[in-house]
């Protein structure tokens, strides 16, 4: 059974601090994004106001990776790697947002899109953050993890799609990744027991296709097997004694 961290009350406000910075950030790309920008220019976007924020871009040499931000776009499910691509009208973009200050972490993700997009790609965006906050609904103190996991599968197979079940959420706090593993699938009433105080990262990663994944070459760009489309949601969240608090809003 993981050892998950209860956060104390001075705890939860410096991880509100990093995570208000993310999700301005966050939205602050997604506004960016247009046909002929390149994900280079994103993640160069993304760097500069973490760090006018006087935050640090967690991303960057995590394990070795070299860039602020993860710009996954299309088939790319996670861990997209900004570069020269220029976007495209059609194209469906995730924007994976990581920050720290004062020694705590905030984690948000959302898919965007690029122009005019298919009805097909738009549905599958809607559902997918439907599927986050079924997910937050159920991030009580009453509840257990599997309850979390559950909500994510449970909407995603509502509407036709596949959960990515290799790939999970995260708990959060002086670590960008901390206990447990929150995978997109589960079992209710099974798992750890939720209390207040416990601060986690729910990222559904819902596939038009297959959940099956695999990684590029470049060791870090998950993409789907069959190259279908990918859409992906994230926020960082707390339990309370009484009903969760979004704080990458």
């Amino acid at each position: 059974m993981p050892a998950i961290k209860i956060k104390s009350a001075g705890e939860i406000e410096k991880i509100r601090k990093a995570c208000k910075i993310a999700a301005e950030v966050r939205e602050k790309i997604g506004k960016a994004i247009k046909p002929g920008v390149t994900t280079e220019d994103l993640d160069r976007l993304g760097e500069e106001l973490i760090r006018k924020k006087g935050a640090l871009p967690i991303f960057k040499g995590y394990r070795g990776y070299k860039h602020a931000t993860c710009i996954s776009v299309n088939e790319q499910i996670v861990h997209g790697i900004p570069g020269k691509r220029k976007l495209r009208s059609g194209d469906i973009v995730s924007v994976d947002v990581g920050t720290q200050i004062e020694g705590y972490c905030g984690d948000t993700a959302a898919t965007f899109a690029v122009g005019k997009i298919s009805s097909q790609a738009e549905h599958l965006i809607r559902i997918c953050e439907k599927a986050l906050y079924a997910a937050i609904e159920k991030a009580r103190a009453v509840n257990r993890l599997g309850d979390i996991c559950f909500a994510v599968e449970e909407t995603a197979k509502k509407y036709g799609y596949s959960v990515v079940r290799e790939l999970y959420g995260h708990g959060i706090g002086s670590e960008l990744h901390e206990d447990p593993l929150i995978p997109n699938y589960g079992e209710p009433g099974e798992g750890p027991e939720l209390r207040a105080g416990m601060v986690f990262a729910i990222e559904p990663m819902l596939n038009i296709g297959t959940w099956k994944i695999k990684t590029l070459d470049d060791g870090w760009t998950v993409v789907t097997e069959d190259g279908k489309l990918s859409s992906h949601f994230e926020h960082t969240v707390v339990i309370t004694e009484k009903d969760p608090i979004i704080l990458t809003i």
